[in-house]
């Protein structure tokens, strides 16, 4: 096969509020910790429940809005690639690496629900390259914004 394709579509909840930095020449960088579920019967009938736990990273315009309207728990859609960090321990020298997805674009899943039933749907569009129903560079509207 000629070439290479890397792309992550995931959906789940955030395990932990975005941690935003800056790098030195001041890009915003995102860390986040998304929690996706598997459900399944098993043979027997019994209903059977996994949980994958995933580093992921948002940078630039992507990472400053994903860090301002998200929350622990909240649920999003990401659409990435995947991308391997390799080091060598500070301890014992040994080397280590970690997998994680670094998120090219995202999207709103739900409304945080005020009593309106409307939680759950779809409410806009992430920032990103690609996709994007809005520009990169702005903010959703106010009445966009879902909560």
């Amino acid at each position: 096969m000629a070439g290479s394709f890397n792309k992550v579509l995931l959906m789940g909840n955030l395990t932990r509020d975005p941690e935003v930095r800056h790098t030195a020449g001041n890009q915003a960088v995102a860390n986040v910790g998304l929690a996706v579920n598997r459900r399944w019967k098993s043979a027997d009938g019994e209903n059977r429940e996994e949980t994958t736990f995933i580093d992921c990273e948002a940078w630039g315009r992507t990472a400053e809005m994903i860090g301002q309207y998200f929350k622990k728990g909240r649920p999003i859609f990401i659409e990435g690639r995947l991308k391997l960090d390799q080091w060598e321990d500070k301890n014992d020298g040994s080397k280590r690496s970690k997998l994680r997805v670094v998120i090219e674009n995202f999207h709103f899943v739900d409304s945080k629900s005020d009593g309106d039933g409307g939680e759950g749907r779809p409410v806009g569009a992430g920032a990103g390259r690609r996709g994007a129903q809005q520009h990169a560079d702005e903010p959703p509207p106010d009445d966009d914004i879902p909560f």
